[in-house]
């Protein structure tokens, strides 16, 4: 079968593909504004990309079309498909009915920390030798590819509550239908196609709706979001983490490097490793419920996540130029933000973090976040805030509490210029985006190597 994929590159859809080419399907795609990860792992595994979204690109046409939920109406690829009557689904419908219709899926939601709960989930059930399938939202170190196959019955999926389609826009998590659910956390985002909190919170009870009364759900305790959601009506057993949790974390180092997991107040379990932040000890106690419920035993979690190595794109270490480290993060939301900084700075102590934020998600480029979003950057020493002439606020204003520590910059390349010129040896670098952001990673790299050379 042939199946050309409109908006093959973002992650998701990426995925899919990727999924579909294991099947041993043909397969071809579209999109626009490509850059790394996905671009050269779609390439590397041999998959036609096309630029644009031209009709052309439906001749011969496929046997179906995977639309991804970034087209629209208007688009001539869209409008060809919908004209010569071509047959298309969304690709949380493609996933649901070829692949997780016979699956024991455990599904990764929540606002934030999505991509890295479900890496280490799929990590764990893969080293205790499960050989689970999986879709991630990123390219898990330990696997070096977003999307498998695996062997039955299980299949880890992040799970995403933005819409799934321009003709469905329901939540693409609502169509696969977990045995095992990690709800992590809930606060407002995706500006763009939610109205308030309420919304977000109606399309996750339906997500929940879906959960057998022989499945689990694992979620934080004491968060009012998420309380009002299961107060919505539950039918499945669930397990509390978190301060006020059945699953708690005891910290032995501060940057939660090194940590305890207790059970009911039993230590049950140390894990010791790369990650740091507090916010990443709740989301390996979080995988080591969801895991336990899959039948792996706490201490081959525990030893799993102690080797966990992480996922490209967050507190990913891009290089190391004189001292001066440089890590690359997604993080798009204040709180992720912020939970990011504090987990670097209880790690690198008295040195100096510069932060470079470049404010690119619907949600951020719309405002929505802007009382928040100074007091997020309140731990570096020094932030660097890309504002392009089209970022529709006033960046100046919105960043000047943080006083003389906030840089705006409308040009990357005066950023880039102005950040290797003030860093210094023992400087941690850490660049905030949830795009390419033009390539600024090896750019300040090359900047650094040739100052350093001269």
């Amino acid at each position: 079968m042939h199946l050309h994929i409109l908006g093959i590159c973002g992650t998701f859809m990426g995925g899919i593909a990727l999924l579909a080419r294991s099947l041993g399907h043909r397969v071809t795609g579209s999109d626009a504004n490509v850059y790394p990860p996905m671009s050269t792992q779609l390439e590397a595994a041999g998959i036609e990309l096309m630029e644009g979204y031209d009709a052309a690109h439906l001749e011969p046409a496929p046997d179906i079309v995977v639309v991804g939920n970034a087209m629209k109406r208007g688009i001539p690829a869209i409008e060809a498909m919908l004209d010569r009557d071509l047959r298309y689904c969304s690709g949380p419908e493609w996933l649901r009915d070829n692949l997780l219709s016979d699956r024991w899926v455990l599904a990764v939601s929540g606002t934030h920390g999505k991509t890295t709960t479900a890496s280490m989930l799929a990590w764990v059930l893969d080293d205790a030798g499960l050989d689970p399938g999986f879709l991630i939202g990123g390219v898990p170190q330990d696997f070096g590819l977003s999307a498998r196959l695996g062997s039955a019955p299980f299949f880890v999926v992040e799970a995403d509550e933005y819409d799934t389609a321009f003709f469905d826009k329901r939540s693409k998590f609502v169509h696969y239908r977990p045995r095992t659910l990690i709800l992590n956390n809930l606060e407002f985002d995706h500006a763009d196609i939610f109205d308030d909190l309420a919304q977000i919170q109606r399309q996750f009870h339906h997500l929940i709706r879906t959960v057998p009364g022989t499945g689990l759900i694992v979620h934080p305790a004491g968060s009012d979001a998420v309380d009002e959601v299961i107060s919505m009506g539950c039918w499945t057993p669930r397990e509390t983490f978190g301060a006020a949790g059945a699953w708690t974390g005891e910290l032995i180092e501060p940057d939660g490097s090194h940590f305890r997991i207790l059970l009911k107040g039993e230590e049950v379990g140390v894990v010791q490793w790369t990650q740091t932040g507090l916010h990443n000890v709740n989301n390996a106690i979080a995988v080591v419920a969801a895991a336990r419920h899959a039948g792996v035993p706490i201490a081959a979690s525990t030893d799993a996540l102690s080797r966990f190595q992480g996922v490209k794109r967050r507190m990913e270490l891009r290089g190391e130029v004189n001292g001066i480290r440089l890590f690359d993060d997604f993080a798009h939301h204040p709180t992720a933000i912020a939970t990011t900084l504090e987990g670097l700075r209880r790690r690198v102590g008295e040195q100096r973090i510069l932060a470079v934020l470049e404010p690119r998600s619907n949600t951020m480029r719309l405002g929505v976040h802007n009382t928040e979003l100074a007091a997020s950057l309140d731990l570096a020493d020094q932030v660097y805030l890309y504002a392009p002439p089209d970022l529709g606020w006033d960046a100046a204003a919105v960043f000047a509490g943080l006083g003389e520590r906030v840089r705006v910059r409308d040009a990357l390349e005066t950023l880039v210029d102005d950040l290797v010129g003030e860093s210094r040896g023992g400087d941690q670098i850490l660049v905030m985006s949830n795009g390419g952001f033009g390539g600024i990673h090896g750019k300040l790299l090359t900047a650094l190597h040739l100052r350093h050379q001269g």
